[in-house]
């Protein structure tokens, strides 16, 4: 698609477009998100900030605050501000990212839903 006065020099990884006047996208200051960790050496606590790939994004982002623990399975709380998660774990989480970032809702926009955490 092309879009009026806007050189493709002008465009750079991790872009989104949008419909400006039905529901526009938005940087997220910050966000909750349900992560399952699969391959972590040790704990993650309050703090880590690791890499987060989004669509074309990669952006480093803090986990500012584990909210509950949660089943993998039924997504059923079994734990209240637990102060760590490890491999095998499932937990809502408060993600800060450090630069602006377009993140979605799962069940809205499934491409900007989804998203990988990677060590730095």
């Amino acid at each position: 698609f092309n879009v009026k006065n806007v050189s493709v020099k002008e465009l750079r990884r991790g872009y989104v477009a949008g419909d400006s006047k039905n529901n526009p996208p938005k940087a997220a200051a910050d966000f909750l998100a349900q992560v399952i960790v699969l391959n972590h050496p040790g704990q993650i606590t309050n703090g880590y900030t690791p890499v987060l790939d989004c669509h074309t994004a990669h952006i480093a982002c803090k986990f500012a605050e584990i909210k509950e623990k949660c089943d993998r399975r039924t997504g059923k709380t079994t734990e209240e501000n637990p102060k760590s998660i490890k491999s095998g774990d499932a937990a809502i989480v408060n993600l800060v990212p450090s630069k602006p970032m377009c993140v979605e809702s799962f069940s809205e926009f499934p491409p900007l839903g989804r998203f990988a955490v990677r060590d730095m």
